[in-house]
């Protein structure tokens, strides 16, 4: 069989490529661990509002960690639990999120926050809030007929 010189050349670029994306994935996923999100974290839904940190949301100051805050949110039939939250100006903020009954969806508008919320997973997001003003939460995941109503709002204040 004969090959055109130009067919030998993208077979042989085809080929590398494969090979470098093959490569670059199982150093990323074997060498150094990197794994999904929902990989990292597991809860039991029907135990949510007995299991810490989600017997007690809303926000707490850590310390001795990279993160300021911990912002912690139950996702439940159209609603968020806490509704209203007060973050400081310039604070290093970790959402964690969870819920109770079906998939959600979890984005802040105007910020790069946006978490899918599954139940029996922990979702979780590192993010500085960097300007002052509210923050609306909307699930971004059909949940039903009061989907609509999803909302929460995160205030931040100086």
């Amino acid at each position: 069989m004969h090959m055109h010189k130009f067919e030998k050349v993208w077979l042989i670029f085809g080929i590398g490529a494969l090979l470098v994306f093959l490569t670059v994935l199982g150093v990323s996923a074997f060498y150094l661990g990197n794994q999904p999100p929902s990989c990292l974290a597991t809860i039991d839904p029907e135990k949510v509002d007995t299991t810490a940190p989600f017997n007690e949301p809303g926000l707490k100051k850590v310390e001795g960690k990279e993160w300021d805050y911990e912002l912690v949110f139950v996702a439940q039939a159209f609603a968020y639990t806490p509704g209203d939250v007060q973050v400081p100006l310039g604070a290093k903020v970790k959402i964690i999120a969870t819920t109770k009954d079906v998939i959600h969806g979890f984005e802040v508008a105007g910020t790069n926050i946006n978490m899918m919320v599954e139940p029996g997973y922990i979702s979780e997001h590192i993010t500085t809030f960097d300007k002052t003003g509210e923050y609306l939460i909307l699930c971004n995941e059909y949940c039903g007929t009061g989907h609509h109503m999803m909302t929460s709002k995160i205030e931040v204040v100086e």
